[in-house]
């Protein structure tokens, strides 16, 4: 069995072959079991579609007996602690993601205003969590959460392979960097190449500008 595995292939053989990352994202381990059966694998949330619903019912269902000696359970449940609700970044439809370019830490409050706007969540990349600016529920990437929402705007950020392979199957892609060359370019639908300490408060403004003219 090989756990959180980003990339699965089927070889002629009909071996299973499985790409995961290891040692914190740094590298992609590429995991083949030739020798045994049978091959099983589970995928990080997020990385693949879903299947689309068949109309019709395929498959043979088999009934087998099984002896009630076998149902009986051997854990006794002590108590039941409700777990609090939080929001999550991969639930989220539009997230915006703070960089290494973001200067301070209260630099943050300008992107959290960018992304309440758009009625989305704050995220980040690596450096930030490993600062303790950010929580590490809000990394993307393969060291952190895998998210797909139908809008991300990165602010600041390069692209290394690691964040990318967290949200390169997002909808929309929106960078904003000062590099030209920045690899985060080479992944996104629309590339700005600016000051994010230009960009975003323009962005912010035309926004509330929209947003009040259609409360008008």
């Amino acid at each position: 069995l090989t756990a959180d595995c980003t990339i699965l292939e089927m070889d002629e053989e009909t071996d299973l072959s499985q790409i995961r990352p290891a040692f914190g994202g740094n590298i992609m381990a590429h995991i083949k079991t030739p020798n045994n059966r049978p091959q099983m694998a589970t995928v990080r949330y997020k990385i693949m579609n879903a299947p689309e619903r068949m109309p019709g019912e395929t498959g043979e269902i088999v009934n087998r007996h099984m002896p009630s000696g076998k149902l009986v359970s051997r854990v006794e449940v002590l108590d039941i602690v409700e777990k609090p609700k939080e929001e999550s970044i991969e639930n989220a439809d539009v997230l915006v993601v703070a960089g290494r370019g973001v200067k301070k830490p209260e630099d943050l409050q300008m992107l959290q205003e960018l992304a309440d706007l758009l009625d989305g969540q704050l995220a980040c990349t690596r450096p930030l969590v490993e600062a303790g600016v950010m929580d590490a529920k809000t990394q993307i990437g393969l060291s952190g959460r895998t998210v797909r929402p139908k809008l991300i705007i990165t602010c600041g950020v390069s692209g290394a392979v690691q964040f990318t392979a967290g949200m390169n199957h997002s909808d929309q892609i929106f960078a904003i960097n000062t590099d030209p060359e920045a690899p985060i370019f080479k992944t996104a639908n629309y590339c700005l190449v600016g000051d994010l300490y230009e960009v975003v408060p323009e962005l912010i403004q035309r926004i509330e500008a929209r947003k009040g003219a259609a409360h008008v």
